[in-house]
Order: structure tokens, then sequence, then C-alpha cells
């Protein structure tokens, strides 16, 4: 009998508690969030010990976040930086050729401002990695991978089911010693920015 009433007393606790999430979240990011991004760019820029040239790539991708509560939440996204042509200095001699293909991959923490606003701000930090694909006019002979770290913030807008949002990322890229001489053999650093559409699929 006291087992009973004991799993009674949990589940009637559980099912408070998910009411509660709901009403919080009433105006804003729900359990589960998909975020599409249809359109971004990655930029890359020169440093002052950086041997490769800065370039920029179109990005799109997607991502997927579960919200714990108001307030912090874990985000998976995979994007891909599309190349696309542009002048690039190589080898000393600057000529119009097509960046190499990227695909950026990460796990971030997300933490939301304390607001009960369907205006959502936040800031985000994570690690991940970066793939740099064959581009043999570039000197790339094969895919090679880094280690990356991002850290950066945007907001997030909701009407119900729907939403938009609007992010940008400060990403660094490990070096590594037998990178191409375009890029990886120091340490580089990337700016992305992206638009993205979001929707609750979980309140």
């Amino acid at each position: 009998m006291t087992r009973w009433i004991a799993g009674v007393v949990v589940a009637i606790g559980l099912l408070g508690t998910g009411q509660a999430y709901a009403q919080d979240t009433a105006a804003g990011p729900g359990r589960v969030v998909v975020t599409i991004i249809p359109g971004g760019a990655t930029f890359f820029t020169e440093g002052p010990d950086t041997k490769g040239p800065s370039f920029g790539n179109y990005d799109l991708g997607a991502g997927v976040a579960v919200n714990f509560n108001r307030y912090i939440g874990v985000e998976g996204e995979v994007s891909g930086a599309l190349g696309i042509a542009q002048d690039l200095q190589v080898g000393g001699l600057t000529s119009k050729v097509k960046t190499p293909n990227l695909v950026n991959y990460s796990g971030n923490v997300l933490i939301y401002a304390p607001n009960k606003s369907s205006v959502v701000p936040y800031v985000t930090g994570g690690l991940g990695g970066l793939s740099l694909f064959e581009k043999a006019d570039l000197g790339i002979a094969s895919t090679e991978t880094f280690f990356t770290s991002n850290v950066g913030a945007g907001v997030k807008w909701f009407a119900g089911r729907w939403g938009l949002r609007g992010d940008y990322r400060f990403i660094a890229i490990q070096s590594k010693d037998d990178a191409p001489d375009f890029f990886g053999q120091e340490t580089r650093y990337g700016h992305r920015v992206y638009g993205g559409v979001l929707v609750n699929v979980g309140r």
C-alpha cells in the first residue's frame, strides 16, 4: 500500500513538473527545437602569423536543441560551408579560385536570458570538428579534419510553433603539422553568421 501511494505521489509530481515547464515555455523555446539554416557565411581571416589566405564560404545546415528549462539547453549543429569563387593569394600570386568545401559539426551549451518574452537572447559555446575537403588545385590532396572550439551569441524569436533566429560564432581551429599550406598549419580563426528558421517540435 505504501509503495502504491508513493508511486501515485511521484506520478503526480512528474505530471506537475511537465505542466509547469509547458506553461513556462509557452512564449519561447520548447523542450526540443530544430533550427533549419538556409543561409549564412563563414569567414576565415588572416593573422600576423597566418600563411594561408583569408576567404569566405556560403553557409547552410541544421541543428537540434534540447532545453532542460527556460534558461539552459544543449545543441548539436552540422553545417556545410560551400566554396565560392573569389580572389585568393596563393603562393605569392592572386587569382580567382573556388574555395574548398567545409563541414563543421559541434556540440554546444545554450544559456538563455531570463525573460518570458517571445524574443530570447542567448550565449553559447562548445567543441567540435571541421572537415576540409580535397581540392587538388589548392594543394589539398585529401580530406583534413581539425578540432574546433566556438563561442557566440544570438537571438531567437518565437511565434508559437515557428520562429526565426540570428546567430554569430567565433571559431578557433587547432593547427596540424601535416595540414596543407592553404589551411591548418597554424591556428586559424573564423567568423560564422547565419539566419535560421526555428521549429518547436517538443513542448
